[in-house]
Formats: C-alpha cells, structure tokens, sequence
C-alpha cells in the first residue's frame, strides 16, 4: 500500500471534492482518496506508487491546480 499527500488550489467545498475524487479515483491502482477541505488537502492511496505528474493531470482535469506534492 502507498500513500501520498497533495495540496489542491481552489477545493473549497463538497462538490469540489467530488470532482477531483473523481478524476483521481480513475488513475490506475488507486484504491481511496480522503479530502481535507480546510487545508485543501488529499491523500491518495494505492496499491503502487502512483505518479505525481498523473494526479497533477487529474486534478487539473477535474479544474483545480495542484500546488505541492
């Protein structure tokens, strides 16, 4: 099991996160995703590490900008 932690510009409310879970839940591999509205952040679990660059293109997808990783 791998874990990471994003933060994600603009996430501010449930439908936010819903859109990037969403996008995220689709990368290959990734089993669950928690969402922190106060910090804006997420973190993904997966069964493998997952890129970086492939949760940037989803959340950018979902219309968010992911500021660190």
């Amino acid at each position: 099991m791998s874990t990471s932690t994003y933060t994600v510009a603009g996430m501010t409310c449930g439908g936010c996160a819903g859109k990037v879970t969403g996008e995220v839940e689709l990368i290959p591999g990734v089993t669950r995703i928690d969402v922190d509205l106060t910090t804006g952040g997420i973190t993904v679990m997966s069964d493998e590490p997952v890129a970086g660059e492939a949760v940037k293109e989803a959340v950018e997808k979902a219309g968010y900008t992911l500021v660190s990783r």
